[in-house]
């Protein structure tokens, strides 16, 4: 891995964490990452259910949040970017 590619992998890794703890009800950090069927699930059960999967969804943000907050950008880059691992 290159020195760009773990700068590109630790700020994806910043901007995903830290949108999916405080947004992730919406699913936009799915969005960041580029997994666009998931984050269109997680916010279609948001708007369809008029926010009531939203707690739901928002938990699993939070969760997702942690788990790439506390990845190092290697193993981040590995799991999310080049395995596009999209649930957890």
């Amino acid at each position: 891995m290159t020195d760009a590619n773990l700068t590109e992998a630790s700020n994806k890794k910043l901007a995903a964490g830290l949108l999916a703890i405080f947004l992730g009800y919406l699913g936009i950090h799915k969005f960041v990452l580029g997994y666009n069927t998931a984050g269109l699930i997680m916010l279609l059960a948001t708007v369809l259910t008029c926010g009531l999967a939203g707690f739901v969804m928002g938990v699993i943000g939070v969760i997702e949040g942690i788990i790439y907050l506390t990845k190092t950008p290697a193993e981040f880059e590995a799991t999310y970017m080049q395995a596009e691992k999209q649930w957890f």
